[in-house]
């Protein structure tokens, strides 16, 4: 077995890794860049090394195999996305004399494209949708193939994954327009440009094998997961077994993907993905081979949990030329798990990346059954650069109501202050009656998103109260300090002989104006003015500096108090045109300059994080003023970038629109 490994990735799958080297006795070398200083990962391992002069470090692989080379790295773990599925860096590592953790280069490139895989496994007997997926890229060509095939086709970048470069078409007169757009972001996004058509399944069920092959011709499948539970083609709840899978399809998968495995030469962990019809009832004979990941994938934990096995110990083994350590009639499956990925993104407005210093972290409440995988803890930074994960919940139970019900208890436990999460949406979509009865296909929540909280929401009324009064009895403490050191005749606040006194207050809520009548009771508990106090537990609060953060029921909100004693320090409000960032990120373009005078709806300038482009624009005409940022500069979210001064009376008081992606 290897002495060391360098692990050539970040986040929760570099601890992931930690977790199982450190029980084989191998000694871990983390790789960070300089936005990783001090990470969890880094703090984890048993060594860390600097490398990359930005956030790309990570795809360096001559840099990565540098550093392998002077440390004296026995073999090179990928983890999953980065260089995962390079073959040319995986035949790199082998010249280097650095073992790969990973499949053979040929198996990966056989693999990678999906129009290559497809083809092999038509050649292996393997079913695939019905399609084109050969090498002429005509647009006419393509067109005239997607009429063969018949509407709604999709189309599809044959390189990388997540949704990206994947377009769906239900008109014949709708076709060229997709085609150029997939094709073009499929360029910028894998650097090849390249598509294949495929019929589109109208009720799709994501079905995935985990599958293990060794050098010695031997080849297991550790049972399925279904991944239908998707956003925008990105999975979100990952299960196994399927649910209301037949027996004898499920055997068919597994026979269908150990023999995609063998086909392609393949060594260590991959995973074969199918798209079910389940309009035909999901039989044997109503599955398409999708494509096949040459790595781990996320979701693997809940394999883990039915068969009770160590999937990354597996990938050490078969990387050292061990045989694979079960055969398959020694694989079992206990039980069901369930995984919910938990992100840093505000699904209330369009799933925004909401980067930033997490404040509070609670995640595992010590039951049983529950596992949480995950890269940071309290005081860390989400960086706008990476994916946007903070943590997986993965539930084990001995069925699949019990799981769902577990895994509904433990996000409403769930606590994260700081950025802003899906908890509450992940919450709704696991009560939904569709989710619990299995009635779902990879249409189901982009179909039912706002009846999952995905729209916007009042701030919890309990929430608000909370922060209130925190803030109230913040700014009564320095007012009496302030007067019993200059009249300690004089009162601070106002108050009424008689009863409770009531109060407007003024707030600032997610940096939004928001007015709050109030009635303060004798023992200065607050309640809302004109009905009962909100029923509900209590919010779990967290102060800063300038205001109260409140988290109650998977939400946050940012409370900050209006003092109306207070004036502001001159000049005019933010709400007079200030351009702020939307989230914590890095401006990717600026399209004005100090001075310029600006028309209503033009865009002033872009804003990027986590791989999203988000364009700022101008709700009203005016001069561009107090332009602070550049081009490249980090900004966090509600920095003030520059200020639109109104040219008119009637734009004053006006504010800024966000559009979106870009």
């Amino acid at each position: 077995m290897f002495s060391n490994v360098l692990i050539a990735n970040r986040g929760e799958i570099a601890c992931r890794i930690i977790r199982t080297a450190r029980t084989m006795g191998i000694r871990t070398l983390a790789v960070h860049t300089p936005v990783d200083r001090g990470a969890l990962f880094t703090r984890l391992a048993d060594d860390a090394f600097e490398i990359g002069d930005g956030a790309k470090g990570y795809l360096d692989g001559a840099a990565i195999l540098e550093l392998a080379r002077k440390i004296g790295a026995e073999c090179l773990h990928p983890g999953y996305g980065f260089l995962s599925e390079n073959a040319d860096f995986a035949e790199a590592c082998a010249r280097a004399g650095v073992a790969f953790v990973g499949p053979p280069p040929a198996a990966m490139r056989a693999m990678g494209l999906k129009n290559s895989a497809k083809a092999l496994m038509q050649k292996a007997g393997v079913p695939v949708v019905p399609g084109y997926h050969g090498d002429n890229q005509s647009p006419k060509f393509l067109k005239e193939k997607a009429y063969e095939i018949g509407y709604p086709v999709i189309i599809k970048a044959i390189a990388g994954g997540g949704g990206r470069g994947m377009r769906r078409v239900d008109a014949h007169v709708d076709f060229e327009a997709a085609l150029e757009s997939a094709s073009r972001e499929a360029q910028a996004a894998f650097g090849d440009g390249l598509v294949l058509i495929e019929k589109y399944v109208a009720s799709p069920r994501h079905i995935e094998m985990q599958v293990f092959a060794d050098r010695h011709g031997n080849c297991v499948h550790l049972f399925e997961r279904d991944c239908s539970l998707q956003r925008r083609h990105q999975k979100v709840v990952e299960e196994s077994p399927s649910p209301g899978l037949p027996e004898e399809t499920r055997m068919a998968m597994a026979r269908a993907a150990t023999g995609a495995a063998l086909a392609a030469g393949y060594q260590g962990a991959g995973t074969v993905e199918f798209i079910a019809d389940t309009s035909r009832g999901l039989t044997a004979n109503d599955f398409f081979f999708l494509e096949m990941n040459t790595r781990l994938q996320v979701e693997h934990p809940v394999t883990e949990a039915v068969t009770g096995l160590d999937l990354v110990e597996w990938q050490f083994r078969i990387a050292a030329g061990e045989p694979l350590p079960l055969r398959q009639d020694e694989i079992v499956q206990r039980g069901a798990a369930i995984e919910a990925r938990i992100y840093a993104e505000d699904p209330e407005h369009n799933f925004l990346p909401s980067p930033g210093r997490i404040l509070e972290l609670k995640l595992d409440d010590g039951k049983a059954g529950v596992r949480v995988d995950t890269g940071v803890a309290a005081g860390d930074v989400v960086s706008p650069f990476y994916d946007a994960m903070i943590a997986k919940l993965i539930i084990h139970a001995p069925t699949r109501a019990e799981a769902l019900h577990a895994l509904g208890g433990a996000l409403d436990d769930a606590v994260v202050i700081g950025p802003k999460t899906n908890i509450a949406f992940l919450r709704a979509l696991l009560r939904s009656p569709e989710v619990a009865a299995g009635a779902f296909d990879t249409g189901f929540i982009d179909a039912n998103l706002s009846q999952l909280g995905a729209s916007p929401h009042p701030a919890d009324r309990n929430a608000l109260l909370s922060a209130a009064r925190v803030l109230l009895d913040r700014r009564d403490k320095s007012r009496r300090a302030w007067l019993s050191s200059s009249d300690p005749w004089s009162v601070a606040d106002s108050f009424e002989l008689i009863g409770a006194r009531r109060l407007g207050l003024d707030l600032l809520v997610d940096g939004a104006p928001q007015r709050l009548h109030v009635i303060e009771e004798a023992d200065h508990a607050l309640q809302s003015s004109g009905q009962a106090p909100p029923s509900g537990a209590a919010p779990i609060l967290c102060e800063t500096q300038e205001g109260v953060y409140a988290f109650a029921g998977g939400r946050q909100c940012y409370v900050e108090l209006i003092d109306p004693l207070e004036r502001p320090a001159g000049g005019l409000g933010e709400s007079d045109g200030g351009v702020r960032a939307p989230m914590n990120g890095r401006v990717a373009a600026l399209f004005v300059s100090e001075g310029d005078v600006v028309e209503a709806g033009q865009r002033l300038a872009v804003v990027e994080a986590m791989k999203m482009e988000h364009a700022l624009v101008a709700s009203f005409a005016g001069v561009i003023r107090d332009l602070v940022s550049d081009v490249g500069d980090q900004v966090e979210m509600g920095e003030r970038i520059m200020l639109v001064e109104a040219q008119s009376e009637e734009a004053e008081g006006a504010g800024l629109g966000l559009t979106g992606r870009d």
